[in-house]
């Protein structure tokens, strides 16, 4: 049976701890906008190299919409900030690489510094205790938050990975988030209170105490959550060297 949890927007209610595999998500809209994303990217599929990074953004963003998992992310903190961490940490850049080179014009806009800059201070609103309950128990709220953390993430990617881009700046941005990211999990680590009541009902109804729920969901983004972004840092430094080397 369904436990009485407060709705959370779009996930909802989640099925008892027992059974929470079988919580699958029926909303017809994400349904629709997955299959007209998956017929699009299988029409372009012969001329489009990138198809790869789409189809697995494609089944992501499937397994963070439609699986359990959506249910789990309305359930626990942990799991929401998973949930954050596999957008912009994984279908954010695959989206990026799927794009393609961007156009000349495009440099300035699109800058690591600007791009990492505005992805951060989103990142940051949106995890604030105020802005986080309204994203999650608003219809306008939840939507906001997935879309300008998935677009704002979407442009640091495309930025850093340019490969026209000074390799410095690339590297710094990358670095600068890094640092911000991990700042943002300690501070969640070491509140020492309740950031994200939220959840309360939800973790209990798990047998889990709250503040050790938020205390891992802070971890996680302090820890795990920096890796896809060091990796990348260390690739465009790597590259940077070699391009250093080979002009020598």
């Amino acid at each position: 049976m369904p436990l009485s949890l407060p709705p959370i927007v779009y996930c909802g209610e989640i099925a008892d701890p027992a059974r929470w595999w079988l919580v699958w998500n029926d909303a017809a809209p994400i349904w629709a906008a997955l299959l007209a994303w998956a017929a699009l990217t299988a029409r372009h599929a012969p001329r489009a190299p990138r198809s790869r990074p789409a189809w697995a953004a494609w089944a992501l963003a499937l397994l963070l919409y439609l699986s359990p998992l959506c249910a789990l992310s309305a359930t626990l903190f942990s799991v929401r900030v998973l949930h954050h961490l596999l957008l912009v940490g994984a279908v954010a850049p695959l989206l990026a690489l799927a794009a393609g080179p961007a156009r000349a014009g495009q440099r300035r806009a699109r800058s690591p510094a600007g791009a990492a800059l505005v992805f951060g201070l989103v990142l940051w609103l949106w995890h604030a205790p105020q802005a986080y309950a309204w994203g999650l128990t608003s219809v306008a709220g939840y939507w906001l938050m997935q879309a300008s953390l998935l677009r704002t993430a979407w442009w640091f990617w495309r930025a850093v990975l340019r490969s026209d881009q000074p390799w410095g700046g690339a590297v710094l941005a990358l670095f600068a988030t890094v640092a911000h990211m991990g700042l943002l999990g300690a501070l969640i680590v070491f509140a020492g209170q309740l950031l994200y009541p939220v959840h309360v009902a939800g973790t209990l109804a798990w047998g889990a105490a709250p503040l050790a729920d938020q205390q891992l969901g802070g971890l996680l983004m302090w820890v795990p959550a920096i890796v896809p972004f060091m990796a990348a840092a260390l690739w465009r430094l790597a590259q940077g060297l070699r391009r250093a080397e080979a002009a020598a």
